[in-house]
C-alpha cells in the first residue's frame, strides 16, 4: 500500500506514547501518520524535585528497547538501577536458604531492572514524540468509534472526528475503545488495595528490591535514587484505608514489622496512596482496525512488577507487525495481520496473569502444610539453575520483545 496509513492512539499512558514512539522509529515510518488523542491536559514536565509516588520496575530488556529509540531518562540521578531481589515468606526470614535470591552477577548483567518514576518516562516518551512528526491532542476525551468504509471514524468529546485506518486503545482498565468495540474481558477481584509511599530506612537499600509475603498480600520495598525505598503493600481493604490516614510514627512502626525489619526501622517521607486491586483479561486483543495494548487488554497483581513491562512489550510487539505488513505491502489494520500480534502476546500476558493470581493465592493460604511446601519449593527454585534462568529471563524482558 503507498497511500498514508492513519494510526490514532487513544491514552496518552505509557503503553500509548511508548506504542506511538516505536511506530514513529521504525523503517517504514514515512508512511505513517499518527496522532494521540488523550482526555487529560498535557503533563507537566517532570519535576527535579520531589520523586513521584507512582514507580515502575522497568526490565533490562524494556529499558534497552527505550534506549534504543531515544525515549529513555538521560539524567542517572533520576534512576535506580538494582542488582539484586530478595523474595521471602513471612514465616521465614530474608538471609534463611529458603529465601528466593536473585543477583544480576548470576545472568550476567550489569542490573535486573531499574525503578523509574511514572512521570519521569511519560515525560521523556512526550519530549521524544515532540520531535517526531506526531500530532498530540490533550483535552481530548474520546466518545465512541464507528466503521466509516475500511477505516474507523472516531468522535471526540469536543466535536472533532480522525480518520483512521487503525485505532490503538491505549485508554486503561476501563477502556472505552474495547467497551465500543464490543470486546469482553474476563475480571478477577483479590479483596485487596495496594498501599503505596515513600520511606526513609535506617539500613541500606543495597540497590536491592526486597517482597516479603504476608498473609494478607505481599509488601515490596523499592530501591529509589535518592536513598529512600518506595513501598508497595498489597493488603485488606481496611487495613490500607487505615494506613492512608496514620499517623506518621504509627505507620513506620506498622510498616517495619511487616517488613520484617529488613531494612532496619521505617520512617515515612512521602504521600500516600491507595489504589483497589483486580486482575483482568480482554477476551480478544483486536479486530478488524482495533487493537489493545497495555492495561487496556490485560491488568495483573503488581507484585512482580510486571505490568509496566507487559504493557511495553505489547507496544514493541504491535508496532513490528505494522511495520512488518507495510514491507510486505500489507494493509496492517486487517485482522489477519493484527491476529500476528495478538498471538504474540496474549497467551504470555495469559501466563504471567495467572502465575501472579496463582502466587498469590498460594502464600495467602494460612495452612502448617502449605507454608512447609512452600519453604521447600523456593529451596529447589533456588538450586535449579534452568528454572531460575528462565523466570529470570521473563523479568530481565528477555521474551517480552
Amino acid at each position: 500500500m503507498k497511500a498514508p496509513f492513519d494510526i490514532v492512539v487513544v491514552g496518552a499512558g505509557l503503553s500509548g506514547l511508548a506504542a506511538a514512539a516505536l511506530l514513529a522509529a521504525g523503517d517504514t515510518a514515512g508512511r505513517l501518520r499518527l496522532t494521540i488523542v488523550d482526555a487529560g491536559s498535557r503533563p507537566a514536565p517532570a519535576s527535579s524535585g520531589e520523586t513521584g509516588l507512582r514507580v515502575s520496575s522497568i526490565s533490562a530488556g524494556s529499558a534497552e528497547m527505550l534506549r534504543e529509540i531515544g525515549a529513555w531518562p538521560s539524567d542517572e540521578r533520576r534512576l535506580c538501577p538494582y542488582d539484586k531481589m530478595r523474595v521471602w515468606d513471612e514465616a521465614d526470614n530474608p538471609d534463611s536458604p529458603t529465601a528466593l535470591v536473585f543477583d544480576a552477577a548470576d545472568f550476567a548483567v550489569p542490573y535486573l531492572g531499574y525503578i523509574v518514576e511514572n512521570a519521569l518516562l511519560l515525560d521523556v516518551l512526550l519530549r521524544r514524540l515532540v520531535q517526531a512528526p506526531v500530532e498530540l491532542r490533550f483535552d481530548s476525551p474520546f466518545k465512541t468509534i464507528s466503521a466509516s468504509g475500511h477505516r474507523s471514524r472516531v468522535e471526540l468529546e469536543n466535536g472533532v472526528t480522525l480518520e483512521a485506518d487503525l485505532v490503538v486503545a491505549a485508554d486503561g482498565a476501563h477502556s472505552r475503545v474495547r467497551e465500543c468495540a464490543r470486546i469482553e474481558v474476563s475480571r478477577h477481584v483479590y479483596g485487596q488495595s495496594a498501599f503505596v509511599t515513600h520511606l526513609e530506612t535506617s539500613r541500606p537499600h543495597c540497590s536491592t528490591a526486597w517482597q516479603r509475603f504476608l498473609r494478607d498480600g505481599p509488601i515490596g520495598m523499592l530501591p529509589l535514587a535518592d536513598g529512600r525505598i518506595s513501598v508497595v503493600w498489597s493488603t485488606t481493604p481496611e487495613t490500607a484505608q487505615w494506613a492512608s490516614e496514620a499517623g506518621d510514627a504509627e505507620l513506620g512502626e506498622r510498616l517495619t514489622e511487616a517488613t520484617d525489619s529488613a531494612l532496619g526501622e521505617l520512617f515515612v517521607a512521602g504521600r500516600r496512596g491507595v489504589f483497589p486491586l483486580h486482575a483482568q483479561h480482554a477476551g480478544e486483543y483486536v479486530r478488524h482496525g482495533i487493537a489493545l495494548v497495555g492495561d487496556a487488554a490485560h491488568t495483573i497483581h503488581p507484585l512482580a512488577g510486571q505490568g509496566a513491562n507487559l504493557g511495553l512489550a505489547d507496544a514493541a510487539r504491535l508496532a513490528r507487525v505494522v511495520h512488518e505488513a507495510l514491507e510486505k505491502g500489507e494493509y496492517p489494520a486487517d485482522r489477519p495481520v493484527l491476529r500476528r500480534y495478538e498471538r504474540s502476546r496474549r497467551g504470555e500476558n495469559a501466563a504471567m496473569l495467572h502465575f501472579m493470581t496463582g502466587l498469590n493465592r498460594l502464600f495467602a493460604a494460612d495452612s502448617d502444610v502449605l507454608g512447609e511446601l512452600r519453604k521447600v519449593g523456593m529451596a529447589l527454585f533456588n538450586r535449579s539453575g534452568p528454572i531460575r534462568r528462565t523466570f529470570a529471563g521473563v523479568a530481565l524482558g528477555d521474551r517480552q520483545r
